[in-house]
């Protein structure tokens, strides 16, 4: 076997994170996985490119010096790449539209306008959890706009050149079966559910902090919660396993009700990403302006949201103009 540029990027995985365990979560590699893999790449290299303890892993000058050239290669390559896709690829702008977005309720939305609008285009779309993985795809030539969320105001993945607009801002709603008793209610308190379980979808960025933030601001600590697929949330809240931290324009789902929360604790910003200096660059007003009209459409799927709107003007979505 010969050393290859995913070797490299193991060892920085490690190095980055400074332990075989963070590492493998980040990398979705079992420890045993990523421990036997880094147990090759270091036969292939001569020597241990880490000293591993209770603390976590640190390079040994031999690792020092893999991780200096890697830092190097890597990112070499990866523009090497993105120059390649961008002279081979002849499409022209109009002519296709490749999206990416993390969990959101404006993909569907968007694409039926893309395609109606532009009915020779092809439309492309790719789904991940990671807004960074994402920017990394529209850094890199392989998406032209990206619809990510962000919590509250921190800010979307900078280290990659991108231009950001927000197209809409939430409130954090929670999902529960229509029969639960809060549903009588105009909103429910955090608190309410201090004794339940919890569900959301998973994503990169700071929403699990800022939840545990609002719930001791409530006055408990939450129990366990659970990062699982969207339809796995809905399985969990119809059986009453956990309350699910949702989006309010949540497609409405028979025996389930999205409530919003007193006090507004959790927000969610959803934005749209590209690069400037792409040919795509010229088309993204009109895709901003498609993705807010989406994210409207998505609001009159949830009479609750809709009617909860007109009290809270600064949620919703913005006007595209004013994104720009």
């Amino acid at each position: 076997m010969k050393l290859e540029l995913r070797h490299l990027r193991v060892v920085c995985a490690i190095a980055d994170a400074g332990s075989l365990s963070k590492a493998s979560s980040l990398l979705g590699l079992a420890q045993p996985a990523l421990t036997a893999q880094l147990h090759r790449i270091e036969s292939l290299l001569g020597g241990k490119l880490f000293d591993r303890d209770h603390k976590g892993a640190r390079p040994t000058v031999l690792g020092e010096l893999v991780l200096e050239r890697a830092r190097v290669l890597l990112p070499a390559f990866s523009r090497l790449q993105e120059d390649a896709l961008r002279l081979v690829d002849d499409g022209l702008p109009g002519d296709r539209f490749r999206l990416g977005a993390t969990n959101g309720p404006m993909l569907g939305g968007l694409v039926h306008r893309l395609t109606e609008t532009h009915p020779g285009a092809h439309v492309s779309t790719h789904v991940s959890w990671s807004g960074t993985d994402l920017s990394v795809g529209v850094a890199q030539g392989r998406l032209d706009y990206i619809l990510v969320g962000v919590c509250g105001d921190a800010p979307p993945p900078s280290e990659h050149g991108l231009t950001w607009a927000v197209v809409a801002i939430d409130p954090v709603f929670v999902i529960v079966p229509e029969d639960h008793p809060c549903t009588a209610q105009e909103e429910v308190e955090l608190a309410d559910f201090r004794d339940m379980q919890w569900a959301v979808t998973p994503g990169d960025g700071c929403f699990g902090d800022c939840f545990v933030a609002a719930c001791s601001r409530a006055g408990f600590t939450p129990r366990t919660m659970y990062e699982v697929d969207t339809g796995s949330c809905v399985d969990l809240a119809q059986s009453g396993d956990a309350v699910v931290l949702c989006q309010p324009s949540f497609r409405r789902t028979p025996g389930l009700v999205a409530m919003p929360i007193a006090g507004v604790p959790l927000r969610w910003r959803h934005m749209m990403g590209w690069d400037p200096e792409s040919p795509a660059a010229e088309f993204a007003p009109d895709v901003l302006r498609y993705a807010c009209d989406a994210y409207r459409e998505t609001v009159e799927r949830n009479p609750r949201y809709e009617s909860w709107l007109p009290t809270h003007p600064e949620y919703g979505a913005l006007d595209y103009h004013a994104a720009l």
